[in-house]
């Protein structure tokens, strides 16, 4: 792994020049990314229309708050069930049952004449999610030109790599920036009309997804193991991938306070929450694509990751305690700590252990989306136990014992070769940080 960093980029420039470019990619690659787009948009959709869901269904905060709790509940559970479906049916048939689910329950929340039916309904579109996003990026690379530099090449400068594969796995990264970015502002948009709109319009665009995938998409090899159920729990006997599990739960804790509960204390407008989080969504890929990869190289990942973590818990602790106008930058601001945390995370999890790395993220999901199922279902129920301040001051103490996790255990995370991980870690997987 380490040995690319040397002469990884022979045969490429810095363009990618000598390998297919980013966007010389057969159509399947397209077909899948555009759909990887609008999967990710789901993650955020509901942010700004969480008050407006609220006041149509007459349910309270913590009511509401559950759709996300049943979407990362069920996202968790299947992420044991991913790797079994899809070294079995194969990652076309995998893609297509997992977007079929959503279109499904998409359009089923449209409808939903409860809150109750809501969150159900939002499960069966988590199921479906998991589905989708834990393969659409091993189905991308394996779909994409396989000319230009060999995968997991290097650039110089240590960043991600240039070249064919390379380059679709920049294109799915992109995808998950742009969605992460793109969900809050159509979630605005189209639920400032109604609350129900945005959810149509996603089983609208999951269902040219589909038609998309159908038509463009072959199937590709079946794998040569199959996954059993067992594996990701087993996986986690591994010190290393145990310890980032853990520090990435209490991190999941902070970040989805800011994700679920953030939109009923800044109170504001679809379109202005919409815009707070678009511009939080932007800054989370920026720093998860492209400055992540350049601290690592320089500082090392469990420094950079370390002082990621401290910094989001300084950020909490001002959007809990600032007024209203410091609370919208703080919000803003969670996303750089939030990319680059996202990043150094799933490259921990993919590089600490010997398990295969389908295997060994599935585990580390497992564990790391149980806390984003609680955040949402604890923080307001928090607020109305004691005050609006509470919710954050928890978030920040758990982005701090996450800090403190990865310190006590740098020797096992050191010694497993985890000090610089290369950003292939974090993707050729196909199950990023954000997803799964």
């Amino acid at each position: 792994m380490r040995g690319t960093k040397s002469g990884g980029h022979r045969g490429t420039d810095r363009s990618g020049r000598g390998g297919a470019s980013l966007l010389r990619q057969p159509k399947a690659v397209w077909a899948t990314a555009g759909a990887s787009v609008v999967a990710f948009m789901g993650i955020g959709l509901v942010d700004p229309i969480l008050p407006s869901i609220a006041r149509g269904l007459h349910a309270t905060r913590s009511q509401v708050s559950l759709l996300f709790t049943s979407y990362f509940l069920i996202t968790a559970f299947a992420m044991l069930l991913t790797g079994f479906v899809s070294s079995r049916i194969g990652g076309r048939r995998t893609l297509l049952a997992g977007l079929a689910l959503v279109v499904v329950f998409a359009a089923l929340s449209g409808m939903s004449g409860s809150v109750g039916a809501l969150v159900g309904f939002r499960a069966g579109w988590g199921l479906g999610n998991a589905l989708f996003v834990s393969t659409a990026l091993a189905v991308i690379v394996g779909a994409a030109h396989p000319t230009g530099a060999a995968r997991g090449d290097a650039a110089p400068d240590g960043g991600p790599a240039t070249g064919g594969n390379a380059a679709a796995i920049l294109l799915y990264e992109s995808a998950l920036g742009l969605g992460m970015a793109c969900g809050p502002l159509l979630g605005a948009v189209l639920g400032d009309m109604k609350w129900r709109y945005p959810f149509f319009g996603t089983a609208v665009l999951m269902a040219v997804g589909f038609l998309a995938i159908t038509v463009f998409l072959q199937e590709q090899p079946a794998p040569d193991r199959k996954t059993s159920l067992l594996d990701p729990v087993r996986a986690l006997g591994h010190g290393g991938l145990a310890a980032t599990a853990v520090a990435a739960f209490f991190y999941n804790y902070a970040f989805f306070t800011v994700l679920a509960f953030t939109p009923f204390v800044l109170n504001m407008s679809p379109y202005a929450s919409g815009g707070v989080f678009f511009a939080w969504g932007v800054l989370l890929a920026v720093f998860s694509v492209l400055v992540a990869p350049r601290l690592q190289h320089r500082l090392g990942s469990l420094t950079v990751l370390g002082g990621s973590l401290l910094l989001l818990a300084a950020d909490l602790l001002a959007l809990g305690y600032g007024d209203h106008t410091t609370a919208v930058v703080c919000t803003v601001l969670s996303g750089a700590f939030i990319g680059v945390n996202n990043t150094v995370f799933t490259e921990l999890a993919l590089g600490v252990s010997p398990a295969p790395r389908p295997v060994a993220s599935a585990g580390y999901n497992f564990v790391r989306w149980f806390a984003a199922a609680a955040a949402p279902f604890l923080a307001p129920r928090i607020e109305e136990w004691t005050d609006v301040h509470v919710p954050f001051v928890l978030a920040a103490a758990a982005a701090v014992a996450g800090a403190l996790t990865v310190a006590l255990r740098r020797r096992v995370l050191t010694t497993t070769g985890a000090r610089e991980p290369e950003t292939r870690h974090a993707t050729e997987d196909g199950v990023t940080a954000l997803t799964g």
